[in-house]
């Protein structure tokens, strides 16, 4: 090894020890053995009879000798890898990180370790280890990596394991900071049931479990897919077995965290694990991206081709474009137009879970709207981004959609997969930081649904695709209710139903119209595979469905007349052209005119239908 592939094992290893110490000063309640910062007690070495101070103390000496160590890696980067952009990039962003984890420790003691302020440190301190992993995996590979190379789907379905993981532990600091650890005395179970009624005092602590239980078959099913991966590397199978391994043994430990009564070992070995487990999932996602980079590239004579490589960065295959170009080809690729339409449900369901409007001034109910909807935005850019990439090779074949930027060779692939990462990475924070963990984990969700679930699984292996793929499409509103209550209402599982069923209606309407397209792509949507007379059906029954629900949420969502006429009205219009398109569905021609009329009054329906949700929500409070 080099010194600075030394430098950068040492200072993970180091970093990890830090998070470990962080949890035993939390444990022991020592966060405030040193009032005050960078002192302690106002000495550089605490007095010596005061357990507490001296086990804050050799945290911040451990974070200290981690600032030491991280300089020294930027250092060596300029030394000796000043050709390397990303490592010199990486290690100079990791001084910046250290500098801002530094000043959270200190908000943290003036704060007097609130809850957010300690969850903050260490979703601060997580980023940190993730990106000190990246250096020292990156530094093990070439300098110049070769352009293209192997496909990055096992990459994407890494990166979703290592961001639900990351997650997770930052629900499991919530829960420890909100004293909501002690709400149940058992485990697994929550009272003797999976199922408890959600409240205030235990929300926090009862979706922590849930969500536990998502992780742990999200991290199960990354080992399944390393293990299918072809080719199938060692490195990749071996950290994805142990990171499938030790996540069971760490929700044990969590469970005894609760038998125990919090004692300090339980904490400790519980968030020690977390970090491994996190360390090793983002080792998983960084090998698995430059395996894929620096797959051999074999000619018709099985010899290794000679193809130039290229450093970091640099673009492949696209044509020199002037920035404004690019700029556009990049937002074409988050699909603005899919994005409206997923944003027009979430503001009416937090109009409906608190009966309020933002006003003219942009007090705390405004702004709070307004990061939803960036959160919101950003996520849905990112899937859209990361769905370009998958489907570039159909894109191509399809004329809908050959003009989009991938195929248009506007944005390199693998500018594009990374694109759509860093969107999603930034939707996550902005939920997390602004709204709450809750709707960032459902934003996270969403994503990975959409990307692993819908594009990888479901779109080119089942017609059923779009029905169990719109459940992505279904989650902006329950991310809206979510935002301003914390918790799932059954009003919010409505409004996801309502979505739910009125995806199928909407999207076959429109595959009707390009179901050749879909044919020369070999993508199996409902009218290529059953024809058009079985579609038409399928939409009118699920037509049918939709609005039973629109008049169910009228019940219990306790909404008023306004709303009732509109789901009546709507409805009924829905319901009058998905049977006279069924009705024509053996006339080809017809039934695609018909299909495109659905089509677009599909989009005026929701778009009314939730419009009446917040109008009604708001004339019925002005009226009680």
């Amino acid at each position: 090894m080099t010194r600075f592939q030394k430098l950068a094992a040492a200072t993970v290893v180091t970093a990890i020890l830090l998070v470990t110490i962080g949890v035993i000063v939390r444990a022991t309640g020592s966060g405030l053995g040193c009032p005050d910062w960078p002192l302690c007690h106002g000495q550089i070495v605490p007095p010596f009879d005061d357990a507490k101070a001296w086990i804050e103390w050799v945290h911040r000496t451990v974070a200290v000798i981690i600032g030491f160590e991280v300089i020294g890696l930027a250092a060596l980067a300029l030394l000796d890898h000043r050709d390397r952009r990303v490592l010199v990039a990486a290690s100079i962003a990791a001084v910046l990180l250290v500098g801002f984890q530094a000043w959270l420790g200190k908000e943290t003691v003036r704060l007097g370790n609130s809850g957010e302020s300690v969850t903050a440190h260490l979703a601060a301190a997580m980023t940190l280890v993730g990106l000190l992993v990246w250096i020292l995996a990156r530094s093990l590979y070439p300098a110049r990596l070769p352009a293209g190379g192997a496909s990055q789907r096992f990459t994407l379905v890494a990166a979703f394991g290592a961001g639900s993981v990351f997650a997770l532990l930052l629900f499991g600091s919530n829960v420890t900071a909100t004293s909501q650890w002690y709400v149940f005395p058992d485990w697994p179970l929550m009272n003797g049931t999976l199922l408890p009624a959600l409240t205030d005092a235990n929300s926090a602590h009862v979706l922590h479990r849930w969500i536990a239980i998502v992780v742990g078959l999200i991290v199960a099913a990354v080992f399944v897919a390393a293990w299918r991966t072809r080719p199938r590397t060692r490195p990749i199978v071996r950290l994805a077995a142990i990171a499938a391994i030790l996540f069971p043994i760490q929700a044990v430990v969590g469970g005894l965290q609760v038998l125990t009564g919090l004692s300090g070992w339980s904490q400790t070995l519980h968030l020690a694990l977390g970090a491994v487990i996190w360390s090793l999932l983002v080792a998983l996602v960084a090998v698995a991206y430059l395996e894929a980079r620096t797959a051999a590239i074999v000619d018709a004579t099985g010899a290794a081709g000679s193809r130039d490589g290229i450093e970091d960065g640099a673009v492949g295959g696209a044509e020199r474009r002037t920035r404004g170009d690019s700029v556009r080809a990049y937002i074409a690729l988050t699909k603005p137009r899919i994005i409206e339409l997923l944003l027009v449900t979430t503001v009416p369901a937090m109009v409906l879970a608190t009966r309020q409007v933002p006003g003219i001034q942009l007090g705390h109910w405004a702004w709070l709207t307004v990061w939803t909807l960036l959160g919101g935005t950003l996520a849905a850019g990112s899937a859209n981004a990361i769905n370009c990439y998958l489907d570039r090779d159909i894109d191509l074949l399809m004329v809908r959609t050959r003009r989009r930027p991938l195929p248009a060779h506007e944005v390199d692939p693998e500018r594009a997969v990374i694109f759509g990462l860093v969107l999603g990475a930034i939707a996550f924070g902005v939920l997390a930081f602004f709204v709450n963990l809750l709707a960032a984990f459902l934003g996270l969700l969403a994503i990975a649904f959409y990307v692993v679930v819908y594009t990888i699984l479901l779109k080119r292996s089942t017609p059923q695709n779009i029905v169990i793929g719109g459940a992505a499409g279904a989650l902006p509103p329950v991310i809206g209710w979510v935002a301003v209550t914390g918790n799932i209402g059954v009003p919010a599982l409505l409004l996801f139903a309502l979505v739910f069923y009125w995806t199928p209606p909407h999207f076959w309407a429109l595959s009707l119209r390009i179901r050749k397209d879909y044919a020369a792509a070999g993508v199996p949507m409902l009218p290529v595979v059953r024809g058009v007379p079985e579609t038409t059906r399928q939409i009118g029954l699920y037509t049918i469905l939709m609005v039973a629900i629109s008049l169910v949420l009228f019940a219990v969502a306790r909404m008023g007349p306004i709303y009732l006429a509109a789901a009546v009205i709507l409805g009924a219009l829905f319901l009058r052209q998905a049977w006279q398109l069924w009705r024509r569905g053996a006339s080809e021609d017809q039934s695609t005119a018909g299909a495109i009329r659905l089509y677009r009054y599909s989009i005026s329906y929701l778009t009314l239908l939730f419009a009446a949700i917040a109008i009604d929500a708001l004339a019925m409070t002005a009226v009680g």
